[in-house]
């Protein structure tokens, strides 16, 4: 990143959230007080140096690069312009793989380039499987930086075609997902729950995986086989000025998943999936692991197409707690949603604390706020899923199909949803709530869409 860039986004991430509406609550304040990126070293190792060519495969350059920048006590891995070809990237400690203006990092669409597997999660479910794109295990201070783009590489051709519902037949992955959610379900240990090569699970774009003190920011993300960031069991996390455009299968852009302190601010998302979902582990293996995804703040955020802006779910097992999103802004005939929650029976969960503020939404489809606790397996399971003490204030729409949807069942929690200072224009329809509980609303208006001539 440019130094004028990076003056640029300092200045902005600096500035007082009370210059975009309501002053900061003091729970996140100590939060944001906690949440620092990591600093590295001034020394340079250029791919090129280590036998990258440009438009050829790079892997073992970029492997030796970062192996020899951790070695030398951290600093940055430079991906100069140009397009370079790669396979699996691993980082380690004090790395910050920084990809310079006019760069382009492409990798490969074929599996065997992610292969050894690495333990990894899979929709919420700890497995052995193909590596991340790029992927860090038990690693501190590591970043991936730059303007330049990360190409996934994946097509209708290629990674998407594993989950290919526009047929008429169970998808490619459809046996492979099943058996991983028995194999949770029994308890089977999870080096036994090998997958990669033969298999149709697909990797994640970017996972740093136990790891403290992540930075992601700045790069554009495209093309991803599936979910594009998504932090798994870490501390100290930012996500600033990211672009990702990528509308595959459940391509999520950003998704912390049973995470401790996460800021993600100024980053745009056009997804083929939710913009933003936060997890915490699926069914028994997220009850087994246990640890909650807790303290995230969201802010200055541009969400496009997508199923939802803001989701919490529907992998939320070991709970959500303490999200903060403000000054966000959401449109496009391609969203479903603005702030959706989804849960059921079997994967259950308590979501809690939840603050939305200063929101900006143009165009949504189905509905502002959405609450969907009958989400696949719906009512039939023993962990009734909660949701409580969620503020949604100045909040604004141009159109909606509904302002709420809320589907519930008896023995599900919904309780303390509050909803102030807020208009919701060009509403299209009734809202739908079933089982939805304790709803309120204060100084809140409703403006039906006009009808059409």
């Amino acid at each position: 990143m440019t130094p004028a860039i990076l003056i640029h986004l300092a200045a902005f991430c600096a500035l007082p959230l009370a210059l975009f509406g309501q002053s900061v609550p003091a729970e996140e304040t100590k939060i944001l007080a906690r949440i620092r990126t990591p600093q590295f070293s001034g020394r340079e190792f250029s791919i090129a140096d280590f036998g990258g060519v440009e438009g050829q495969d790079c892997t073992s350059a970029l492997t030796d690069a970062i192996a020899a920048c951790h070695r030398a006590g951290g600093g940055r891995v430079v991906v100069p312009a140009g397009t370079w070809l790669t396979g699996a990237i691993h980082l380690l400690s004090n790395v910050n793989l920084h990809l310079a203006e006019g760069s382009i990092l492409r990798f490969s669409p074929e599996s065997a380039k992610y292969l050894p597997v690495v333990l990894t999660r899979f929709e919420g479910i700890e497995c052995l499987n193909y590596s991340p794109l790029i992927y860090a295990f038990k690693q501190e201070n590591v970043a991936i930086t730059g303007t330049g783009t990360l190409d996934g590489s994946a097509s209708a051709e290629t990674w998407w075609a594993w989950n290919d519902k526009s047929k008429e037949e169970p998808t490619r992955q459809a046996a492979d997902r099943k058996q991983l959610e028995e194999q949770g379900a029994a308890g089977t240990p999870v080096m036994e729950r090998v997958y990669g090569e033969g298999h149709f699970l697909r990797p994640n774009f970017i996972q740093p995986y136990r790891c403290k003190n992540v930075l992601i920011e700045g790069v554009t993300i495209i093309n991803s086989p599936m979910w594009e960031i998504h932090p798994v069991l870490c501390s100290n996390v930012t996500v600033r000025g990211v672009t990702v455009r990528s509308l595959g299968t459940n391509n999520d852009g950003c998704d912390p998943e049973s995470c401790r302190d996460v800021l993600i601010e100024g980053c745009i998302f056009q997804t083929g999936d939710d913009c933003l979902a936060i997890k915490s582990g699926r069914n028994n293996d997220g009850r087994r692991i246990g640890v909650p995804c807790e303290n995230v703040v969201v802010r200055h955020c541009t969400m496009k197409d997508g199923h939802g802006g803001v989701t919490i779910g529907s992998e939320v097992s070991g709970g959500v707690r303490n999200v903060f999103v403000s000054g966000c802004t959401m449109e496009s005939p391609h969203l479903d949603r603005a702030f959706r929650f989804k849960s059921n029976a079997v994967r259950g969960g308590v979501i809690d604390n939840i603050h939305i503020r200063d929101v900006k939404i143009g165009h949504v489809a189905r509905a502002v706020l959405s609450v969907e606790f009958d989400y696949e397996e719906g009512a039939n399971g023993p962990y009734k899923p909660m949701l409580r003490g969620v503020r949604i204030e100045n909040v604004t729409s141009e159109s909606s199909g509904k302002v709420a949807i809320i589907s519930s069942f008896p023995g599900a929690v919904i309780e303390g949803v509050h909803v102030k200072n807020c208009t919701f224009r060009g509403v299209e329809g009734a809202d739908v709530l079933r089982q939805a509980g304790a709803l309120s609303f204060e100084n809140v208006t409703i403006e039906p869409a006009k009808e059409k001539k």
